[in-house]
Order: C-alpha cells, then structure tokens, then sequence
C-alpha cells in the first residue's frame, strides 16, 4: 500500500506555569490559617491518589513537612477509589511509583481497603463510604487536580469533590456510584462530597490545574466551604488549558502509546472524541473514522483499561494486558465496551495499512492521518500530506520537518525520530 507521506508539526499551547509549584502549596494553605487545626499533634490525613500529576510526590512531601511544623503529625492515605485493583498492596505499589514512600515523605504512607459507612446521599440515596483513616484522623486535607472526566460532563467533573466521594470511598465507594446512569454521576458526585464533609473533618484543599505540557499552571488553597464554588470555575479554566489534536477531523488517529499515566482510560476520551459506553450517544466533535493504538505504558503495569476506544492495536500491547486489573475498572464502571480488545496485528505497519484499508480509498496516499505521541502530550505530531492545507491555516501550528516518509524497523514497527 502506498502511505501518504508525512510533516513533522509543533502545536503551539497556551502556558501559564507556576516558577516554584511546590512552594506554592504550602503558601496556598498557609493563607487559609490552619494552625488551630493542626497544631498540638493532631493526625493529619492526606489524600493520596493515583493520578501523575506534575511534581505530586514533592508537594505531598513539602505538606507533610508543613504539617510537622506547626505541630501536626501527617500521615498519606490511598485515595485512589478501585485503582490498584482495589487492594491495599496494589495502592501502595501506584504510590511508590508515584514516588510516595514513607522513606522519601518522612510521613507514614498507608494503602488500606477499610472503609466506614457515612450514610446515604439524599436524593440518589447512594451508600457514601468513606476510608477508615480519614474518619479517624483530626483533619484532612484533600489534594487533587481540577480536569474534565472522561465519561461525564458536570459543572464539577474531577477533582477535589471527586477525590471526597469516590477517591476515599475505595472499591466499595467507586462500586457504590457506578450503580446508576453516567448521565447522574456529576450530581451524585456533588453530594457524595457534601455528605463526608459533613461527616469528617476536612480542613483544607488543595487544587491543581496543569497546562497542556504537563506543567503546574494553578494551586490554589481552599477550606471546604469554598469547594463546591471554586472547582466549577477552576474546572472551566482547565478546559481553556487542555490539549487536542488541532484536527475535527480525521481518517486516522494513531497514538504511539496508551496509558494509566496518561489519562484513567489509557487514552483520553476529550481528546480522540469518544466516549464508547452504552446508551451513551459519542460527541459530534472531533470525528476520527479510526483509531489505533501502537502500545502500553510501563507505567501502566499492564491495566489496559480503554483500549476499546480504539479500533486498531497490536499484539506487543496486548501481551502486555493484566486482565485482572484492566477489568476490574471496566465491571466496577460498567463501561465495558471499553475493556474489549480491538483488532489486533503483528506491527506497526499492518495496523496502519489494515485501518486504512478499511477506509476503501481509492488512493490512501491521500488520507488524512495524525500520528502523536499520547493523548497527554499534543506540543508535537506527524501529519499526512493531506492535512497541510489546515495546518498552513492555523497560526498556532507551524511544519518543523518538510515531507517525510512512514520509517519501519526490520519488524515492521514504527520508527519515531
């Protein structure tokens, strides 16, 4: 088959960043006069999640050095709803890769599955779970970054509310709200919050807002009466912030890799515009005929949940799938169409040229083809000849290699550089 070939294209996004992120944290919560809540050797509580946020382990750190100062004891707990299977060791195990252990902490970090039973939401009537440390510990304080779901849209989506309803509800806390429509989850989520915090004592938050490069854009310190106000405004910012493929429409989207640390579906549902959940009409924008995805992160330890937004992958990826893991997310959320494998080839080349010809072009010289790197990392990206009329359009893309050809290696897999 005759490719088309391709250029070599920077997007450029727009970055606010933060100098010293770290340092702003605790700047953040120093604002907020939480001395009398911490002080005389109160237990401190943490949330730790999953998620790779940008420098998490060092402001995780430099808070529970805060907390020590003015005479608290910090303790990290898992907070992280059914990721890392659910279990105590598999919670632990996201956390030191996230760089959080209690050696470089200085601070106990605990991944436990106990959970308590706070009572029910008032309209939904949802069991509201909550981690046993956080209900036993003097204070809490919630750290988390503010971005759009994957599988919803709300005026508050993820962040701060949702690490309080589901992140410290644990297995039983994702199970409980995953038992209703997706079309519920933002409300549910909301009072979900409302209802730990009304039952523990949550002293502070912490919210994060990145830029399209990964980078600290927004910290802000906030006391719970502020949540539910200011993570709606911080979640449309986020949106302003977010990175997409600069294209409505494709005849082929291919990501060099999907992953856990890229985006809780492996691959980001905004940025390749879909949703795959039944019942769930897809967005009418951006429209991608195809989607292939080449491989899985180490990072990932093999949770391949989201694979099944794509149509195409290949069989290194799916020797790498943990099954357990990867359906575990897929039966707690009951997106299962999401965890089903996609037809899968031998390279790189054959998934290309297999999409492709499903197509049925005449000439698929001439398809309209992106190829990027993950759906977290948009700043650079190969596009097919056929694209260039719209990146020449498009004042924040410019061409940094003129035409190329697709490079295969001896096994027929792409060659990146």
């Amino acid at each position: 088959m005759q490719l088309p070939k391709i250029v070599k294209v920077r997007q450029i996004l727009p970055r606010p960043k933060l100098e010293d992120p770290v340092s702003e944290a605790v700047e953040e919560l120093k604002k907020l006069k939480l001395d009398d809540k911490i002080s005389n050797g109160k237990v401190i509580a943490i949330t730790g999640g999953s998620r790779g946020i940008a420098n998490i382990d060092k402001i995780y750190k430099r808070v529970a050095s805060y907390i020590k100062e003015i005479g608290g004891n910090p303790v990290i707990i898992s907070a992280m709803g059914s990721h890392g299977g659910g279990t105590p060791e598999g919670q632990k195990e996201i956390l030191a890769h996230l760089g959080v252990t209690e050696e470089e902490m200085g601070c106990p970090v605990i991944g436990s599955s106990d959970v308590e039973l706070l009572g029910k939401t008032p309209t939904h009537s949802i069991d509201v779970y909550c981690a046993k440390e956080a209900v036993e510990a003097d204070g809490v304080i919630v750290i988390n970054r503010v971005k759009a779901h994957t599988a919803f849209r709300a005026p508050r989506e993820s962040g701060l509310l949702k690490m309080l309803g589901i992140g410290l509800g644990r297995a039983p806390g994702a199970d409980s709200i995953h038992s209703r429509g997706v079309e519920e989850i933002g409300d549910i989520i909301l009072e979900l919050s409302r209802v730990v915090r009304d039952q523990i004592n949550v002293i502070a938050g912490l919210a994060i807002v990145e830029n399209g490069y990964e980078e600290t854009a927004v910290i802000e310190g906030l006391l719970p009466s502020q949540f539910d106000e200011e993570e709606a405004r911080l979640l449309k910012y986020a949106k302003e912030l977010m990175p997409a493929v600069p294209f409505e429409e494709l005849d082929l989207l291919i990501l060099d890799e999907m992953g856990k640390n890229y985006s809780g579906t492996g691959m980001d549902t905004n940025v390749i515009g879909r949703w795959r959940i039944h019942g769930v009409e897809e967005p009418d924008r951006p429209r991608y005929q195809r989607v292939a995805v080449l491989d899985l992160t180490e990072a990932s330890h093999g949770n391949a949940n989201g694979v099944g937004l794509a149509d195409f992958t290949t069989r290194r990826l799916v020797d790498k799938i943990d099954y357990k893991s990867s359906y575990l997310n897929c039966l707690t959320t009951g997106f299962v169409l999401r965890g089903m494998i996609p037809v899968t080839m031998n390279s790189d080349k054959e998934v290309i040229e297999s999409a492709l010809k499903t197509l049925h072009f005449a000439e698929p010289e001439k398809a309209k083809i992106c190829w990027i790197k993950n759906t977290l990392f948009l700043d650079e990206m190969y596009c097919s000849e056929a694209l260039l009329p719209e990146i020449n359009a498009n004042k924040t893309l410019e061409v940094i290699e003129d035409l190329l050809e697709f490079r295969f290696d001896n096994k027929d897999n792409l060659i990146k550089e």
